[in-house]
């Protein structure tokens, strides 16, 4: 019954959190205090902007959202997670991950999104 409820929960966090608009989807879970975070949050924030309309880009807190984060089964953070536009994953990185390295990775999963300068 407890995975049950997990599972529902799951799915309607996926569907309010933006797989309605077909984006493929970058979900970083992490914290706001532990430092390769930090260094990940102003990478996030320049990829949601250059990248609005094509790729959904978001972030949860782990240490703020334990709840929602557990439905990521992280096991360190930060993690990145790469969704296609059907919401299934693709492919899972813990540890700091540059903007070069994001978006070789997107090329490699067959996203070739265009590095805007």
């Amino acid at each position: 019954m407890k995975s049950l409820i997990i599972s529902i929960a799951a799915l309607l966090l996926l569907a309010s959190s933006g797989l309605a608009e077909s984006l493929p989807k970058l979900v970083d879970v992490g914290a706001d205090k532990c430092i390769p975070c930090i260094k990940m949050a102003p990478i996030l924030e320049d990829l949601k902007k250059d990248f609005a309309g094509q790729l959904d880009v978001q972030f949860v807190d782990a240490w703020k959202n334990r709840e929602e984060a557990s439905l990521y089964h992280i096991r360190l953070i930060p993690t990145q997670i790469f969704y296609d536009a059907d919401g299934k994953e693709l492919f899972r990185h813990t540890g700091f991950f540059s903007r070069e390295e994001i978006l070789a990775k997107w090329q490699e999963l067959g996203y070739p999104f265009k590095d805007t300068p």
